[in-house]
């Protein structure tokens, strides 16, 4: 090496390289899993964005940092009018198993309404804004009926089915009454569970709740008279909430989720998609089944 010492120098840094990478490597995993090499402890951000379809990525961005050592506390920014049920609950329940050993707030920005309220309940304190649009607390289902329009243009519909109600819902003819009793049963069931949820979590009686949980919405100030939400304040006021439920002085510092490093070709499959749907995504999506969803937005 002597003999050669541009080499010598070369590997020498290439020694010191790798050794900082796993320097820096353990560290990051040491503070993920609760180690103390962590600058600060810190606030998570989880945000939950326009209508609720699939809760995985949020489910596993709550998961992540239930299991940072770093995260002290959540914040949920809520920005939807809800959506389905079963991604809803799942949200919920997310932040049940997370609010037991680390602090979580909910704070609403212009809409947090229908399944975006429920979410919320899972908080130990709710932030509206003054002007947020909430409420909502009810179930719905829609359906389409195309059958005078098929008659319009002559076209009919055969169905082989081995139920009386496996083609409830249908849009080529109009429902029965059996079956609209069924999907009524069915929205009743949907909606009690819903007031379930808001009555446990805020502490008011179902009878009392229930003179208010017919969907209708209400502004932030209003929710705050009904104890829906327990106080008023933007983003940076829930998260100094936060950081105060956990213990900490001033304003901490927020951590969001990391972004997922995407290859060329699903970033350009990604663009071509939004691109193709990019006019209906302006507008309400069309989902089918039972709804957490406020539809007034």
């Amino acid at each position: 090496m002597r003999r050669h010492p541009i080499a010598f120098g070369l590997v020498l840094l290439l020694l010191i390289g790798a050794l900082f990478f796993v320097a820096v490597y353990a560290m990051s995993r040491m503070g993920r899993d609760g180690g103390s090499f962590a600058a600060a402890d810190k606030v998570g951000v989880v945000t939950v964005d326009g209508i609720i379809r699939d809760a995985r990525e949020t489910v596993e961005q709550i998961e992540n940092f239930g299991r940072d050592g770093r995260i002290k506390a959540l914040v949920l920014r809520i920005d939807s009018p809800g959506g389905g049920v079963a991604p809803a609950q799942e949200i919920y329940e997310a932040l049940l198993r997370i609010k037991k050993h680390k602090k979580v707030v909910a704070s609403m920005g212009s809409v947090a309404a229908s399944g975006g309220y429920l979410i919320a309940c899972a908080a130990d304190k709710i932030v509206a804004n003054p002007g947020t649009i909430t409420g909502s607390i009810s179930a719905i289902m829609h359906f389409a009926n195309v059958e005078e329009l098929m008659k319009k243009i002559g076209l009919k519909s055969s169905v082989v089915k081995s139920g009386k109600y496996k083609d409830t819902g249908t849009p080529v003819r109009e429902m029965t009454a059996d079956e609209r009793a069924l999907m009524q049963s069915l929205v009743d069931d949907i909606y009690d569970q819903f007031l379930d949820v808001v009555s446990r979590n805020r502490k008011i009686p179902r009878e009392d709740l229930k003179k208010i949980a017919d969907g209708r919405i209400f502004s932030g100030r209003q929710a705050r008279k009904l104890k829906l939400v327990d106080e008023l304040g933007d983003f940076g006021h829930a998260v100094r909430l936060a950081g105060k439920l956990a213990g900490f002085a001033g304003t901490p510092e927020t951590v969001y989720p990391e972004k997922k490093a995407l290859h060329l070709w699903e970033y350009l499959s990604q663009q071509a998609f939004s691109l193709l749907v990019s006019e209906i995504q302006k507008r309400e999506a069309e989902m089918t089944g039972v709804q957490y969803l406020h539809v007034g937005r």
